[in-house]
């Protein structure tokens, strides 16, 4: 028998051109993801908003008025403290605990709303301040321009 064996592997040059390469293309693609995560997160806050909306509407079917403003959004899962409400109540709205936006905020409730909508409910969207453009545009059921 003979005493030659070949071993099989990679040098630390191959090993490095490999993680070069594997690096340009994670750099390319990177920056595509993550954008589309960020549009996925508005997409998010437009569905969470319209299911708010809807909950909120079934809640002055049954009640006869919308929240106030004092109550907010919290009189979706907890009966109002209002006797006259508490009683025509038949919640909760909502199957669980109101989500905070896609951003980890809450959302916004305000009267009125935008273009004579009696309620505004809305996020601030990525930036978190009022306006902006992009990701960072305000998502939902606006308020009155101001």
């Amino acid at each position: 028998m003979s005493a030659s064996r070949s071993i099989a592997g990679f040098t630390l040059l191959e090993m490095l051109v490999v993680l070069v390469i594997i690096g340009l293309i994670a750099s390319l693609v990177g920056p595509r993801l993550f954008s589309r995560v960020d549009s996925s997160k508005v997409q998010i806050a437009e569905t969470q908003t319209r299911l708010l909306r809807g909950a909120i509407e079934t809640f002055r079917l049954e009640v006869g008025r919308i929240p106030t403003a004092e109550e907010g959004l919290a009189v979706l899962s907890t009966a109002p403290s209002d006797e006259r409400a508490k009683a025509r109540w038949r919640g909760p709205y909502l199957d669980e605990a109101v989500p905070n936006d896609p951003w980890g905020r809450p959302y916004k409730y305000s009267i009125p709303g935008r273009d004579g909508m009696p309620f505004a409910i809305y996020s601030l969207g990525a930036d978190g301040q009022p306006g902006g453009e992009g990701n960072d545009a305000d998502v939902g059921f606006l308020p009155p321009k101001s």
